[in-house]
């Protein structure tokens, strides 16, 4: 796998209609200012302090960390997912209302064939425990195939086993929908590269820079008249400034 195949069809939507600014972007001038957003309507940052809140077995935190890397791996274009802190970003929302399932009906009961009819996995498990179950589940894997954890296989066999997840020709359990897990990690790992670096990934905006996406700007009627021109905007993160 590589970064154009994991990013492609989320990066594809983003930079529909927009001119690709430099990673090097140089800001502009005279754009009004005092226009942060007030601390108090901004979610909590969730900074890398080297400490997990859910990702806490270390078995656990090495295996994910291996599909994320393979998923998003470093190249010339940047940095692996964990450099970009899509860890510490998963860790984040599996401890909040995303892990959860805080918007998700799972109270069931979930009949046979409900998939096909909703044309859609169907889960009663939130998405912390599925990444508890799933992620037990693909190491146990690794060692009854290969007799190693996942995270210790060469790059070539982990893309090996996630192809096969990803395809559904492989199940890792039988009470573990494995592709839809495969779907669910690679929906995280973009979130987390590409999600504002409050959030925890994207870090140092290595995600926006890879597209030119200048961030969270409040105003851009300076710029209007620009049609198809290049700007050159730095991206700007929610975090506030010092």
């Amino acid at each position: 796998m590589n970064r154009r195949e994991a990013l492609k069809s989320l990066s594809a939507l983003i930079a529909t209609g927009a001119v690709a600014a430099s990673a090097r972007a140089s800001e502009m001038q005279g754009y009004p200012s005092n226009l942060a957003v007030a601390d108090e309507f901004l979610p909590r940052p969730a900074m890398d302090g080297g400490k997990m809140h859910v990702l806490t077995d270390e078995t656990a935190l090495k295996t994910v960390t291996a599909v994320f890397d393979r998923l998003i791996p470093a190249d010339d274009l940047g940095p692996s997912a964990s450099e970009a802190g899509c860890i510490v970003f998963l860790d984040s929302q599996l401890a909040d209302r995303f892990g959860q399932g805080a918007q998700l009906y799972r109270e069931g009961p979930k009949l046979p064939g409900a998939d096909e009819l909703t044309q859609a996995p169907q889960f009663i498990a939130t998405p912390r425990e599925r990444y508890e179950t799933g992620l037990k589940a693909l190491e146990a894997y690794a060692q009854q195939t290969d007799g190693a954890a996942f995270a210790d296989l060469q790059p070539d066999r982990q893309d090996e086993i996630l192809q096969g997840m990803e395809e559904g020709s492989i199940s890792l359990a039988d009470d573990i929908n494995t592709k839809a897990f495969f779907e669910l990690m690679l929906q995280n790992v973009r979130e987390g590269y590409f999600s504002d670096p409050i959030y925890g990934g994207n870090k140092d905006m290595v995600g926006w820079k890879l597209i030119g996406f200048p961030g969270a700007r409040y105003d851009y009627r300076l710029y209007a008249d620009r049609v198809g021109q290049k700007l050159d905007l730095e991206s700007i993160s929610l975090i506030p400034l010092d």
